[in-house]
């Protein structure tokens, strides 16, 4: 007896490493549990997410900007005589709102790899500061260079801006605990909303000051500035970068995220092999592309389109048209707060699972809007009031889709997040290259609703076909291939790699 109890029997030893192992997870369990049940307030992890989220309003305020100025530029006559006008035709002002894309798709899938390797933080800073410059010369391209500079310029920001998401996503995964996660996704990408409203609503008023349509691009661009100077001093790609967080909001993420992944991982996260043909043979994975990719084909539609759909079907002037163009985007910001209370209330009160509320969320974002879109389809000059009431409710239902696949590429594995998105973000993108394209090739006539009429109904099928998928394939727990085996070459001592 005294031999077995000092550890004799090699039986005894396995057995005993074996309910040592069951107590240590039990500790932990009960640990992570705390810690997400305790109110830890604000802390640097919303810091790092209010920071964000002003990172993607700059980057939308640079990316709609040319949406609502083309208008003032194409028809300075009646904005402000003041300045240039350029005679460009409708497929011309098409080829320029995509041509954003164009690099714009290039950069997702090499970017979600940088921000693995180097961090999110250097790679959104380098990109939007790149870009903020860039925008501040549209208006000199233009005058020497016509259309052709211009899209070349477009192009270029493009590039600059296709490392924002996979960064941001990065940096998410790093920072959010897994029960806040579409709480802080919502508020940061929620930047995307407010600055497409203050864009669209102040152009209108900028076209037609003293200061004309170039300031539109002036004032942007160095708002910009002014955010990467910011971000250099208090952004933080992750906890274990940042000097100023707390150890108990360390521990707090730490442990919450490290409770969802596989805690035998050997190698940091950096340095893991990324699993492509994993990737692109899980269905839960392609399904999210397609649910991306719809979504972008119905967005970029209406918000490329909207100001000239504004402006030649129901009669609004520049002003009103860019105020009214963002009043939809107003409706989006503010439900995308609506529904991320209700997905913390049913979360917290574990009223239904993590892909439930995946699906039934991505269900609202993309089904109510099928059905608006339809409906607006049927809405003549006469009922402009009507028009704007079921855009706003389109773009407003929208907001769900923040809580459905936005945040599915950090459930499926948050090792991979970046670079997932990046994948689901590049071929989203070409259809935002696309749709601004084919709507240029059937509006030949701006001002017939008929054509408007097919433009929608298009984007309404691909909704009702993207969602559909979604439902019926998607998932949201953490995937076998998040902790793919080590490569043969590793160091004999093992590492101990907290989750971040």
């Amino acid at each position: 007896m005294k031999l077995l109890c000092c550890g004799g029997s090699n039986g005894s030893m396995n057995m005993d490493a074996k309910n040592s192992t069951k107590e240590d997870e039990a500790v932990g369990k009960l640990k992570n549990r705390r810690f997400e049940d305790e109110d830890s307030g604000l802390g640097v992890r919303h810091l790092q997410v209010f920071l964000l989220f002003f990172a993607l309003t700059v980057a939308y305020a640079l990316r709609v900007n040319l949406s609502v100025a083309v208008v003032a530029m194409t028809d300075a006559a009646s904005v402000n005589p003041d300045f240039p006008e350029y005679k460009w035709s409708e497929k011309t002002k098409s080829l320029l709102l995509s041509s954003f894309f164009w690099g714009y798709v290039v950069t997702q899938v090499p970017a979600g790899q940088l921000a693995r390797k180097y961090g999110g933080k250097i790679m959104i800073l380098s990109g939007l500061a790149i870009c903020s410059i860039l925008n501040i010369l549209t208006p000199l391209c233009a005058r020497i260079g016509g259309w052709q500079l211009v899209c070349a310029l477009r192009v270029v920001e493009g590039l600059c801006q296709g490392v924002v998401f996979p960064s941001t996503h990065t940096i998410l995964s790093q920072w959010a605990p897994p029960k806040e996660r579409a709480t802080l996704g919502t508020c940061a990408y929620s930047g995307n909303q407010f600055g497409t409203i203050v864009m669209l609503a102040t152009s209108g008023v900028i076209a037609a000051s003293p200061i004309g349509w170039p300031s539109i691009f002036y004032i942007s661009g160095g708002i910009g500035c002014v955010w990467s100077v910011v971000y250099f001093f208090f952004g933080a790609g992750s906890p274990s970068e940042c000097k100023s967080i707390s150890a108990e909001e360390k521990k707090l993420i730490e442990m919450t995220q490290a409770s969802e992944v596989n805690s035998a991982q050997e190698l940091p996260k950096e340095q893991l092999p990324t699993p492509w043909l994993s990737f692109f043979t899980s269905p839960a994975f392609l399904v999210l592309i397609v649910a991306h990719s719809v979504h972008n084909w119905g967005f970029w539609t209406l918000l490329t389109e909207i100001p000239s759909y504004m402006k030649n079907i129901l009669g609004k002037d520049i002003k009103s048209n860019a105020l009214l163009s963002s009043l939809p985007y107003v409706c989006m910001f503010a439900m995308s707060f609506v529904f991320s209370t209700i997905s913390a209330q049913l979360n917290n009160r574990n009223c239904i699972t993590t892909v439930t509320s995946r699906k039934l969320f991505n269900s609202i974002g993309l089904w109510i809007p099928m059905i608006t879109l339809i409906c607006l389809g049927y809405v003549n000059k006469d009922q402009s009031e009507l028009a704007v009431v079921l855009l706003c409710f389109t773009v407003g239902m929208n907001g769900a889709t923040y809580l459905g696949f936005n945040m599915n590429h950090i459930d499926l594995s948050p090792n991979f997040a970046g670079v997932l998105m990046g994948i689901t973000n590049g071929v989203a993108n070409i259809m935002s290259i696309i749709a601004p394209l084919i709507v240029g090739f059937i509006v030949t006539n701006e001002h017939d609703p008929e054509q408007w009429r097919i433009v929608f109904f298009i984007a309404a099928g691909f909704y009702l076909v993207g969602n559909t998928l979604f439902v019926i394939f998607g998932k949201a727990n953490v995937q076998p291939w998040n902790d793919p085996p080590a490569k043969p070459r590793r160091n004999s001592t093992p590492q101990v790699e907290s989750q971040h």
